[in-house]
């Protein structure tokens, strides 16, 4: 694993404002910043009392605006709802304000009901054209071309980095066909999680905008000082989680002893849903995204939590940045360790071959060096750390 991101969905707590919740999320994303995440997402959702990134491209440059290096982007865009110049433009802007810091990851569902996507954007194709919309938008972003009819400006030449969001098998086939990276929603629907990194893996196709597959799992996260706190202060996400699935969407309720409301069939629904998530003290939190990163092998993995209590939340995700430090650590040893056995066996095979009769160094044959069996590569000085 080479890095780990956050993605915040901005949420509006009970007893709060969305000017708190937008405010909150500037502030966590200067903590993040300093945590060592390497990028902060916001996602577009619409129509949703509980949760204020709605117009995503305005609270990203809010947010680039009030930090300094982390990346900043969307996690995503529903594309559906808009046209793909507008969001070249916007991100284009963007890119312009804030260079080599933007992402732009797109997504083919609509964020929010169907009457509300239909208030969005007329002629709705159920993401039919999806496919479409994003190579357009891709040749906006591209090389800038004076002869084309139609540029996005600003937005022509930036290059803006684009993933592809799903949470299906069809957003894993389209990021391999097209060459880009590849977000898998598994912290809300991780069903298909194992299959779709495999299709997206094995028939990836090399592009101008990446080389090999990058792909990124999310997490749910709600750490604290231990498992009960922890599993206290989940009690709102599942609250929430719930309610929207009954069709009663609201702010983020605040932390319960007592799920009674929730009835048990919808509870194993809810748990189902939320499966792919590290809940509880440092060391339990340490130990299941651990056991994430080897079965799954993804090169990043994107954190989220919904926690009420705005001080809890950092706490959460600090913690959650200590252990992924940690593990990205243990990976880059590892790394090293495997780079640096495949350097030494290297060139004691050259050595091997310069003293058996091969035309090498002449010197080193006269010397009889490297008769009979090539000396056995030494050991990593790095495998205590290869985790």
């Amino acid at each position: 694993m080479q890095q780990y991101s956050l993605l915040d969905l901005c949420p509006v707590p009970e007893g709060g404002s969305a000017a708190d919740a937008l405010a909150n999320t500037l502030d966590l994303a200067r903590r993040a910043e300093g945590w060592g995440y390497h990028r902060f997402w916001l996602a577009e959702h619409h129509n949703m009392p509980g949760i204020a990134s709605s117009a995503t491209a305005v609270v990203i440059g809010h947010v680039a605006a009030g930090t300094r290096t982390i990346r900043v982007g969307a996690g995503g865009i529903m594309l559906p709802n808009h046209a793909p110049l507008v969001v070249a433009e916007q991100f284009g802007t963007l890119a312009t304000l804030f260079p080599g810091r933007i992402d732009l990851g797109l997504g083919r569902a609509p964020g929010t009901d169907m009457a509300t996507a239909r208030a969005l954007r007329r002629g709705l194709d159920e993401g039919e054209g999806f496919p479409r919309d994003v190579t357009e938008l891709l040749s906006y972003l591209d090389k800038d071309l004076p002869e084309a009819r139609v540029r996005a400006i600003p937005g022509a030449g930036t290059q803006v980095p684009v993933w592809i969001l799903g949470s299906s098998l069809y957003g894993a086939q389209l990021a391999a066909w097209l060459g880009l990276p590849y977000a898998f929603a598994s912290h809300f629907a991780p069903q298909a999680l194992a299959e779709a990194l495999h299709v997206y893996r094995s028939s990836f196709q090399p592009s101008a905008w990446l080389a090999r597959p990058h792909a990124m799992i999310g997490v749910g996260l709600c750490a604290a000082e231990s498992d009960a706190e922890a599993a206290f202060l989940r009690s709102s996400q599942i609250l929430a989680f719930a309610r929207l699935r009954m069709g009663r969407p609201g702010r983020l309720p605040a932390p319960v002893e007592d799920l009674s409301e929730v009835s048990d069939g919808m509870r194993a629904e809810v748990e189902q849903a939320l499966s792919c998530s590290a809940v509880g003290s440092r060391a339990s939190v340490a130990r299941r995204l651990e056991a994430l990163v080897a079965e799954f092998q993804p090169d990043e993995i994107l954190v989220t939590g919904m926690i009420h209590d705005h001080a809890a939340r950092l706490r959460s995700f600090e913690i959650g940045a200590e252990v992924l430090a940690g593990i990205v650590g243990q990976a880059r040893a590892a790394g090293a360790c495997v780079r640096e056995r495949a350097v030494r066996e290297r060139a004691v095979r050259g050595r091997a071959v310069c003293g058996t009769g091969f035309p090498g160094n002449p010197r080193l044959r006269r010397k009889g060096r490297g008769r009979g069996r090539a000396r056995r590569a030494p050991a990593c000085r790095n495998r205590r750390n290869a985790g």
